[in-house]
């Protein structure tokens, strides 16, 4: 885990296809009412979180056709992802990339890794 240092979370630029999410607290107690260790709930294979922080998307080279061939300017254009602020991913662990920014846990996340999302307008609201 690597430990990040900046002013604010608004100064963390995410690059490509990558997502920083805010993991989801996991219930530590299963349905049968066991309770489990950290280390076990960190070692699921699917996991839950809130998406911070969104990247521009998969890169795709812009070729500006010209008729002067050695004018030719390239100007990367970006597929946006789907992921949006505030959703809520399911996400496979093991492409993840634990970060700690101040007292908090954050995960890089490939945006390929995220299974599903769900957006819901009042799923913040108690």
């Amino acid at each position: 885990m690597g430990t990040v240092k900046a002013k604010s979370l608004d100064a963390l630029i995410i690059i490509g296809d990558r997502v920083l999410v805010k993991p989801k607290s996991s219930s530590d107690q299963t349905a049968s009412g066991l309770y489990l260790p950290p280390g076990v709930q960190e070692k699921e294979k699917t996991q839950q979180g809130y998406v911070m922080k969104v990247g521009p998307g998969y890169a795709f080279p812009n070729v500006v056709e010209s008729d002067e061939v050695w004018k030719k300017e390239e100007r990367v254009k970006y597929v946006p992802l789907q992921a949006k602020v505030g959703d809520l991913a399911v996400y496979m662990m093991r492409d993840a990339i634990e970060i700690e920014y101040g007292a908090e846990k954050y995960l890089i996340v490939p945006h390929n890794s995220i299974l599903m999302l769900v957006r819901d307008d009042g799923m913040f609201d108690d």
